[in-house]
């Protein structure tokens, strides 16, 4: 849950765990079975235990990360930092970020650019309590949610969609204020702290959500 260990790295083996705890095999095997059981881990026959990818998809519903889902499009993925701001939780600031007031948080205003176009508008919040690395990274060059993916640990999320008019994301986006828009609002867990909020709003012409069921038939 640090982040210590990075999705794909080794965990020690069973004897290496037993020494460093000085508890039994069993014990051992019963706390990995417990983390593989929420998804935390993976165990490969013969070849050990490994932190787990994180997943991106929630409730059959798949909101990909923003640089792949442009990238798969054949497109460049850019990112433009437009405001970068250290603040302090209080109740009349980052709404949706569940934290305790004085929570150092940092929030991140950018635009995620498709070969160059305006792609979508993000405003990003991240607690810095659960998050201390993040303050350091230059994030007009790295998009949060990338490298929040690759090195931070996370076991529940939240994603809400809805429709409304760009407004005042307008003029970051390039388009009228009366066009329609999707947002995307996603929160994340590590066990209860809150780690980020993100709200991401795309012109309706840009994007669009597929999602993928099959039947399975009664027996």
């Amino acid at each position: 849950m640090s982040g210590a260990l990075k999705p794909g790295d080794r965990i020690p083996f069973e004897h290496e765990l037993m020494t460093a705890y000085g508890c039994s095999r069993m014990t051992v095997n019963k706390a990995l079975s417990g983390l593989m059981a929420a998804g935390l881990i993976v165990r490969r026959r013969r070849a050990g235990s490994f932190v787990a990818p994180q997943r991106i998809d929630m409730a059959a519903l798949a909101i990909p990360d923003m640089r792949t889902e442009i990238e798969a499009r054949g497109a460049t993925h850019g990112l433009k930092l437009l405001t970068r701001e250290i603040t302090i939780k209080s109740d009349g600031i980052a709404i949706g970020m569940q934290a305790a007031p004085g929570t150092r948080l940092l929030e991140l205003l950018c635009v995620h650019l498709a070969d160059t176009q305006p792609f979508a508008l993000e405003r990003r919040v991240i607690n810095l309590a659960e998050v201390p690395p993040a303050e350091a990274i230059d994030f007009g060059t790295i998009a949060p949610g990338s490298w929040l993916l690759e090195n931070i640990p996370w076991t529940e999320a939240e994603n809400r969609i809805s429709a409304r008019k760009a407004g005042h994301d307008a003029p970051h986006l390039g388009i009228a204020s009366s066009t329609p828009c999707l947002a995307l609002e996603r929160k994340t867990w590590r066990n209860d702290a809150q780690v980020t909020h993100v709200l991401q709003s795309f012109p309706s012409e840009e994007f669009s959500l597929v999602a993928k069921f099959s039947s399975t038939p009664r027996t």
